[in-house]
């Protein structure tokens, strides 16, 4: 039996179980049936509630994950390449690393407003730290011999960078990128949950004021298929900045 068969009839399994358990093993009003959830998630479709909620999600999510990821990677270059700056602000950055960021989204409300600034700088803030500790953890790591090496040669710090840090570094990068998809997402929809009338968050927030069970399924499955979007843009970007990667796995699966 191949994984996707045995995933296939896990799945189903599972989803047979929940739709004839629903109102005899457990209280329908808590646990909608996946047949109610298709029906709601239909709706949403239908009416054009979700596409619209879902791109000013997607405005938000990408807009923070770009911009967090931008200023993580170029701080955690900075930082990973400058040992004396790197120490100096390394027990601050761990600070607010430890900080949990979803409660900063009320301060963030004070100073940027309910907009979809809000929200942006919200997530970037999130992403930032995640691609950040990755990239600076990279850039460490990086072989001293080999950058001891260039310098012999006479290259220049650009050169280092470009030869030897990036290509080093790149795998820790794409690390912590791909593990900042979902907290993008997180951070844009706990955005809207504490203030916003548009959005995935609050297509949530509404169908639970509803007691709408169904609803917020729907809005959950919506925020799943988004993610996985954004998990599958992510990857074939890292394939076509690291095709070596591609090619290893290939020669690995076939040996």
């Amino acid at each position: 039996m191949k994984p996707w068969q045995l995933r296939t009839i896990i799945v189903a399994g599972f989803l047979s179980f929940w739709q004839f358990g629903a109102g005899i093993l457990f209280d329908e009003f808590f646990m909608s049936k996946p047949t109610a959830i298709i029906g709601e998630f239909w709706d949403l479709v239908a009416s054009g509630r979700l596409f619209y909620h879902a791109g000013i999600t997607i405005v938000e999510a990408l807009g923070g994950f770009v911009s967090g990821a931008l200023v993580g990677m170029a701080a955690g270059v900075l930082l990973g390449r400058n040992e004396l700056l790197g120490k100096a602000i390394d027990p601050l950055v761990v600070i607010f690393y430890s900080l949990p960021k979803i409660a900063l989204a009320p301060l963030f409300v004070i100073w940027f407003g309910i907009g979809i600034e809000m929200k942006v700088i919200l997530t970037g803030t999130i992403v930032f730290f995640l691609v950040f500790l990755n990239t600076y953890t990279g850039v460490r790591g990086v072989s001293r011999e080999l950058v001891a090496i260039m310098h012999l040669m006479g290259a220049r710090e650009g050169d280092i960078l470009k030869k030897v840090v990036f290509p080093s570094a790149v795998t820790w990068v794409f690390a912590g990128l791909k593990l900042s998809v979902p907290y993008a997402l997180i951070g844009a929809i706990v955005g809207e949950l504490v203030a916003a009338n548009k959005g995935l968050g609050y297509l949530l927030s509404n169908a639970a004021g509803q007691f709408n069970t169904a609803g917020v399924f729907a809005a959950i499955g919506a925020v799943v298929m988004l993610t996985l979007l954004l998990n599958l843009a992510v990857k074939l970007f890292e394939r076509h900045m690291m095709p070596w990667q591609e090619h290893q796995e290939t020669r690995e699966v076939s040996i």
